[in-house]
């Protein structure tokens, strides 16, 4: 049985707060790290502790992003940044460029690039022409597949290859595997990132790193507790570990402050659209049907899924399983109807008609990325082209009483909230009109789906909250997507707070 060594936050009184988004004046009583009591505007009586005037800015539930990979973000701005690339060829001579400028022997990672669109085909004799014997590491913006020159290859154990391109499983080992440093280090960098993501009111992550994440976090947390809450995915080579610990999901794990627990077993369904190993029911286009990978890629066949979701279920772990295309999706919804335990699939990108009201039915969670939608839009079109009305079909599954849970998957797309939300709203990045905008939903809607539920502040809620300057019901989708975070508090700490 783990314990818990919690900090208690010094009462605050929060007065003049507007309510909620569109809500009334109040004041509101903050002890023991909780809502104690919340009263009209000017009537919070004088008590012990600060008292904040918030001078009617908008008082909200704590944010949540919940899927990201934390360390991989905390990395990417460190990295080459290749999302602007528009072919291999440009990719490569962006790396060469950078790798001129670097020291001996330093591996460059780059990040970010899109090769669905490129007219021609990343290889590692692209790589090896302008970066010679530097090894060199471009993560897919999907972290699906990597492009390595033979010098990273041979580091990573894959001298020989014959085209550079990881995919999946590969990709994912060599990325660990090329990218290690020093724990002091890359803690040092996820530290700056979860107090960015405070900053833009984030106050709790799911982490899907692809990692020893329980061992991981118990460890920074022990240095110092995180601004946010963390649940700590398991992936499946340490499930039986978890297991044996007797973890659960939810559970908080023995560190200070309280505010990493156990999260979901990660299991990967399918691969990614960019990378055209979504697992789908129609081929790709100039791919023939039965040709091998001509649908995708299945990460797992369905008994086995079915076995691994027993498992982590029967000891409270709850699954959490990755499934893009239709056919992964189909393939997932028949394995939690199989096992009949409560779960999470992640990114529901691509679904078939039939399966929109499993969600509701089988009581599955769907956590959705909303600015994959726009950043994906023209790939969506070319390699999903026919079927794209049912992809990312937010208001479909929100009408159909789905559940949803937005995220960002950073680094695929920024940590931000903010930009997550209004994605959701207007399914575009305000250059070009929005894709499918019948699948828009409202901002209430996705304020909702970003708080785990929590639409309201009520007496005895966890003081997990973000103030902003403006009302997200009423911004214009610029200022939704760059809203002004004046503060924000976990569990009656201040983990941001404007100088102004």
């Amino acid at each position: 049985m783990t314990t818990t060594r919690t900090t208690i936050a010094p009462p605050v009184t929060l007065i003049r707060a507007r309510l909620g988004a569109g809500g009334p004046l109040s004041d509101v009583r903050i002890e023991n790290g909780l809502v104690m009591a919340v009263h009209p505007a000017g009537e919070a009586p004088r008590a012990a502790g600060e008292r904040v005037d918030l001078d009617g800015r908008t008082l909200l539930p704590g944010l949540w992003d919940c899927h990201v990979h934390l360390v991989q973000w905390a990395g990417v701005r460190r990295r080459l940044d290749l999302s602007g690339a528009r072919s291999a060829r440009a990719a490569a001579d962006a790396a060469g460029a950078r790798a001129a400028a670097l020291p001996a022997g330093e591996t460059l990672v780059g990040y970010g690039f899109r090769d669905g669109l490129w007219p021609d085909t990343p290889g590692k004799d692209l790589l090896d022409a302008v970066a010679g014997d530097r090894p060199v590491l471009l993560i897919g913006a999907d972290l699906h597949c990597a492009w390595l020159n033979s010098a990273a290859l041979a580091a990573a154990g894959h001298g020989g290859h014959p085209t550079g391109v990881l995919r999946e499983d590969a990709c994912m080992r060599a990325v660990a595997a090329l990218t290690a440093v020093s724990a002091e280090l890359v803690d040092g960098w996820v530290r700056e990132a979860c107090a960015a993501a405070a900053a833009r009111g984030v106050t709790g992550v799911i982490d899907f790193e692809y990692a020893d994440n329980i061992t991981d976090w118990t460890r920074r947390a022990q240095a110092a507790p995180p601004p946010l809450r963390v649940a700590a995915s398991v992936w499946p080579p340490h499930l039986d570990a978890a297991v044996r610990r007797g973890l659960r999901t939810g559970q908080l794990l023995d560190t200070p402050g309280g505010r990493v627990e156990t999260g979901p077993l990660k299991v990967l369904g399918d691969g990614s659209l960019n990378t055209r190993t979504a697992l789908c029911h129609d081929p790709y286009p100039g791919l023939e049907p039965g040709v091998p990978g001509s649908h995708g890629l299945a990460e797992i066949g369905p008994d086995g899924l079915v076995a691994l979701l027993r498992h982590a279920s029967a000891h409270g772990i709850t699954p959490a399983v990755h499934a893009i295309g239709d056919r992964a999706n189909r393939t997932a919804l028949d394995a939690f109807e199989a096992v009949r335990c409560p779960g999470r699939i992640e990114h529901g990108q691509l679904l078939a008609a039939e399966d929109v009201p499993r969600f509701a039915e089988l009581d599955v969670t769907l956590g959705v990325q909303p600015t994959h939608a726009v950043d994906d839009r023209d790939v969506a079109d070319l390699h999903w082209r026919g079927r794209t009305h049912r992809a990312y079909a937010f208001a479909g599954l929100l009408r159909a009483g789905a559940r949803l849970e937005l995220g960002s998957d950073a680094p695929v797309a920024p940590l931000d909230p903010w930009l997550t939300i209004a994605s959701a709203v207007e399914r575009t990045d305000g250059s070009r009109p929005p894709w499918h905008p019948e699948q828009r939903i409202t901002a209430a809607e996705a304020l909702a789906c970003s708080t785990r539920g929590r639409r309201l502040i009520r007496v005895g809620d966890p003081a997990d909250l973000v103030v902003t300057d403006a009302d997200p019901l009423r911004a214009d989708p610029a200022t939704l997507r760059a809203m002004p975070v004046h503060a924000t508090m976990l569990a009656g700490d201040w983990t941001h707070r404007s100088p102004s």
